[in-house]
């Protein structure tokens, strides 16, 4: 048995990292790894060097984000419409309504293209999810949202992050898209970094290909990136965007850096593949975790509203808005505001308080040694949930998903993580050449 990581230093006295800052961390988070990623997407480490030496900061002139950051705009923008009521019909709406004849999808991934084409031929979820490309990242990418809004609830943000996911995935493609929402809800609640994988490892089977690829990264997390890559990449391969190698790059990253926000985004830049979406997740995950401030100022400055490249109806949006609307309190049913219709006009977005800014107290987190300490009654899943948005409805509460202990397996050996799907070939553990 082995420990996934040290738990991050404790905040100093008088620190508190309040649920606004957490959502805000979260989803800047997400935005920031994306554009830092982005010009690394589908290279190997050896070119990285090669082209940069090591990535520390933003190498593009005009730092911007890719279709990961519009994709979650997009899924945060449905939930908070429709919050716990959400169904897979809401989902599939949004999709014609807001995608499907307006999308350039300039950059957008081959799940989201499959998905357009099925919908444009008249299938609805979940046989538009039936397309070669199901497994990927792509709803992994979107799914930080869901965390933030059911923080504390990993079950719950597994369940709805799953209804957004019928429209476009299945399986392990869903499976890499509930890990991150639970690690995410998780950090939400100020849960330390081996309870946060705990989390995301409990919402999904044992003996999927994602949590077997999950356990692998985090228990060589304490050796490096260049361990856990070796551990999750499928060598020869030559798509990046599996969700089981993605999010258990993503979360090693997360483990090598023990939640610490820079380390972990810039771990999972450096280690290439589909970086932008690893170095998002690993962004909204260790940004829920350590709150606004943790985010480099230089960072957070360069996200500006997203430009629509991809989707033009989330130009003009801004994750910071985002971040604050899944946070509103309980309004009376009524129409959707503003700021939830895409055709509306952008609302301006409040300047954003400067990262710098002094952070405030948390508790001290336990260390994964100690013995383990109750989970508090935020990260239980029959907690009473968080105040709903407009137009949320009751839904009957989904069955409880424990949390195990922040205590790890380590597996040995070569395993066959991927099955014959509908790609046509048999995945295995392996590297991929020069690194």
């Amino acid at each position: 048995m082995a420990s996934t990581a040290c738990t991050p230093p404790h905040p100093a006295p008088g620190e508190l990292i309040g649920p606004r800052s957490r959502a805000r961390g979260a989803l800047l988070g997400l935005a920031v790894g994306d554009a830092l990623g982005a010009p690394a997407e589908n290279l190997k480490p050896s070119e990285i060097r090669a082209r940069w030496g090591r990535i520390t900061g933003f190498v593009a002139d005009r730092p911007q984000g890719t279709d990961d950051t519009e994709y979650a705009l997009f899924s945060g923008l449905l939930l908070a419409r429709h919050g716990s009521a959400l169904t897979p019909a809401h989902a599939e709406a949004a999709w014609h309504e807001w995608i499907t004849g307006r999308a350039t999808f300039r950059g957008a991934g081959f799940s989201e293209r499959g998905t357009l084409e099925n919908l444009r031929r008249g299938l609805a979820a979940p046989i538009s999810a039936q397309h070669r490309h199901a497994w990927s990242d792509g709803l992994a990418m979107r799914a930080a949202p869901f965390g933030v809004f059911a923080a504390g609830r990993p079950g719950e943000a597994a369940r709805l992050v799953a209804i957004d996911g019928s429209v476009s995935h299945e399986g392990e493609g869903i499976y890499g898209g509930q890990a991150v929402a639970a690690g995410v809800a998780a950090a939400m609640a100020g849960a330390p970094v081996p309870v946060v994988i705990a989390a995301a490892l409990a919402v999904i089977p044992d003996d999927s290909w994602t949590a077997r690829s999950l356990r692998r990264a985090v228990a060589v997390a304490h050796r490096g990136e260049r361990a856990v890559r070796s551990a999750v990449v499928i060598g020869g391969y030559p798509w990046t965007d599996l969700a089981p190698e993605a999010v258990a790059l993503a979360f090693g990253a997360y483990a090598t850096a023990d939640g610490d926000f820079r380390e972990a985004v810039l771990t999972a830049v450096n280690m290439g593949r589909d970086a932008d979406t690893t170095a998002a997740v690993a962004g909204a995950l260790s940004g829920a975790t350590q709150g606004l401030s943790a985010i480099p100022a230089a960072w957070a400055d360069a996200i500006g509203p997203a430009r629509g490249r991809c989707l033009p109806s989330m130009g003009g949006r801004h994750v910071l808005e985002l971040a604050d609307l899944l946070l509103q309190p309980t309004e009376p049913p009524g129409p959707a505001p503003a700021a939830l219709d895409p055709t509306a006009p952008p609302q301006p977005t409040p300047a954003a308080p400067r990262p710098t800014a002094a952070p405030q107290p948390t508790p001290a987190a336990p260390r994964p040694t100690a013995p383990p300490q109750p989970t508090p009654a935020a990260l239980q899943t029959t907690a009473p949930p968080l105040p709903a948005l407009a137009a949320h409805r009751p839904t009957a509460v989904p069955a409880s998903v424990p949390v195990p202990l922040p205590v790890l397996t380590v597996e040995a050996g070569t395993a066959v993580d991927g099955g014959m799907g509908a790609v046509g070939c048999a995945a295995r553990v392996g590297t991929e050449g020069t690194v």
